[in-house]
């Protein structure tokens, strides 16, 4: 990891924190794993709060959204996910990942 992805790292768990304390709910995305085209490698995080604001990537296209719905069920349950996405060369586009690929991301909620 280079000082620049460090420090937007700290950056996210920073934020994440300051949310925590002011006493909303918060969820956390993970990168956990990635197989052919990815843009955004292992250890990518995204985290969301109750008021939907959001800091941070995991992908892109509909992969985020995806990663935010179950973010927010994540905050109502309490239950922590892994999420698959894997697609096609012919389908990579649609979804975010430019050549085919899998993403792996486990969403938490923090405590």
């Amino acid at each position: 990891m280079n000082e620049q992805d460090f420090d937007a790292h700290k950056n996210i768990l920073e934020q994440a924190a300051a949310w925590r304390t002011e006493g909303r709910s918060v969820a956390i995305a993970t990168v956990v794993k990635t197989w052919g085209s990815s843009p955004r490698p292992v250890g990518s995080q995204l985290v969301v709060d109750t008021n939907n604001n959001m800091i941070g990537s995991v992908s892109g296209g509909c992969i985020e959204g995806a990663v935010v719905h179950e973010a927010i069920e994540v905050m109502q349950d309490g239950k922590p996910r892994l999420l698959f996405f894997g697609v096609s060369d012919e389908e990579a586009w649609d979804v975010g990942l430019a050549c085919g690929g899998e993403v792996e991301v486990f969403v938490e909620k923090l405590d």
